[in-house]
This record gives C-alpha cells, sequence and structure tokens, in this order.
C-alpha cells in the first residue's frame, strides 16, 4: 500500500508491473515512509486516505481514523432513515472528525441533510475537504461546537460515535492508536461514558417525533449506556446491534411518549 502510494498507482497496475525498478527519488521517498510506519505511525496518516463505507475519505492527525466497525453505524442509520424517514430526514453526527460518517450517511441518502458537529475547528477543515471530494457539501452543514449545543433545529436521528475508552486505559492502546491519534477522540472520561452521558442528557429535547439516537458503544457497555438512558428518558427502549465479531457495537435509543 506505501509502495503503490509512492508510485501513484492502483493494484492492479502494481500487480501488472511487479518487476518495475524504483528510480532513486521513489525509493527514498518509500524508505521514509517504511520508517515511519515502524515508529508505529498509522498507515493511514502517512498516506493520508482511509476506506470507509466504500468510499475514500481525507485523513489527518487532527482526526481519529474511521474503523470498520463504525459502518455498522452508518448502516443502522440508513436502514431507519429509509423505513420511518423516507422522503425527507434530518441527522446530527456528533464528533464528526474527518466526516466519514455525515459524509456516508449524506451521499446514500440524497433526501437527508445531515449536521456534522465537531468541537475541534481542526477536525472540522478535514471534514470540509471530504465533503467537497464527494460532492456533497450541500448537504451536510459543519457546525463548531460541544456535542448538541450548536445544533440548530430539531431532527430525525442523533448519530455518535463518541470516545468511550476510559482513562486508564489509552496508555494501553497500540502505540498506532495512544501516540499518533487525537487524545480527545478517545478519552471517555472515568469511566468512559462522560460524553455519551452528556449528549443523552441533551438529547431528547433534539428529537423530532418518532426520532431516535444511534450510538456506537464499546462491546461490554450496551446494558450501562441503556440503563443511562433511562435516566433521562424514562419510557426510552433500546437495541443492540452486534458487529462482524459479534460484539455489541451500535445502540438504538427510542425515547418514546
Amino acid at each position: 500500500m506505501l509502495l503503490r502510494h509512492v508510485l501513484g498507482i492502483d493494484r492492479a497496475d502494481f500487480y501488472a508491473d511487479l518487476h518495475r525498478m524504483l528510480d532513486k527519488i521513489e525509493w527514498a521517498a518509500f524508505s521514509r515512509f517504511i520508517q515511519r510506519r515502524l515508529d508505529r505511525e498509522p498507515a493511514a496518516y502517512i498516506t493520508g486516505h482511509k476506506e470507509f463505507y466504500g468510499l475514500d475519505f481525507h485523513v489527518a492527525p487532527p482526526v481519529l481514523m474511521p474503523r470498520p466497525e463504525t459502518e455498522l453505524l452508518v448502516e443502522t442509520a440508513i436502514g431507519i432513515a429509509g423505513r420511518l424517514f423516507p422522503i425527507s430526514c434530518l441527522i446530527a453526527d456528533i464528533g464528526t472528525g474527518c466526516g466519514a460518517v455525515a459524509v456516508a450517511l449524506a451521499a446514500n441518502l440524497p433526501h437527508a441533510t445531515v449536521y456534522a458537529i465537531d468541537v475541534s475547528g481542526a477536525a472540522l477543515d478535514v471534514a470540509s475537504v471530504n465533503c467537497r471530494t464527494h460532492g456533497v457539501e450541500e448537504r451536510v452543514i459543519l457546525l463548531q461546537g460541544d456535542i448538541l449545543d450548536p445544533l440548530p433545529q430539531s431532527v430525525h436521528m442523533i448519530v455518535a460515535n463518541l470516545p468511550y475508552v476510559r482513562q486508564s486505559e489509552i496508555t494501553r492502546l497500540s502505540p498506532e492508536i495512544s501516540s499518533y491519534e487525537p487524545q480527545v477522540a478517545l478519552d471517555g472520561g472515568l469511566d468512559g461514558l462522560s460524553l455519551i452521558r452528556k449528549l443523552l442528557s441533551q438529547a431528547r429535547g433534539k428529537l423530532l417525533g418518532n426520532g431516535s439516537v444511534l450510538l456506537e458503544i464499546g462491546h461490554d457497555k450496551a446494558r450501562t449506556v441503556s440503563a443511562l438512558a433511562r435516566v433521562y428518558m424514562p419510557r426510552a427502549s433500546s437495541s443492540v446491534a452486534t458487529d462482524l465479531s459479534g460484539l455489541d457495537r451500535v445502540l438504538t435509543i427510542v425515547p418514546g411518549s
């Protein structure tokens, strides 16, 4: 992958030309990339690209790299939108980062408008690039601020992949994560739920009728987050979707009447 990036060729061209000799400039660039990877820098930061939900995204150190398991959040939201809001759909993506979730939703739901919110201006700069790349800049509205504070109106769905790693666990993560990815996008507080708790405390007043909250969660947090949702929304019901590894990954919360 690193060599293809240096040479600017796709996978097919790479395998069609395996015996090509690198010139000095290409070899020097490739060697620098290899050293960066040996230093445990994530490959996506080296190349500046990461695939997510069939789309290519620009990524950089100000943003968390999109993970394959987060595709389940997008898939679940698309299913709900198609079933309950097929004509018009307003979505809020909280903690948008590089904009992967917001852009993927807008690209697959042409009737949707997505408010993409992040506390980091640098992250929103990266998200802006991705919105333009995929032609959804008119339907993805980037807003800077904390959780739901910047949201200008109620929405049908709130989707969020907020930090859910406990503070004490961050240093135990791989160096690719702990040394390179932004701490603000990892740190979920003492119990890993501080930002999720804050979102749930605000969510009910920001949802339209039949609206729902979709959260990516840690594999061991479904029961805890479901109980937490009922603290703020006593009639709330919830359901959990499992990822390809069979782990709890996306919690859907419906506030109830």
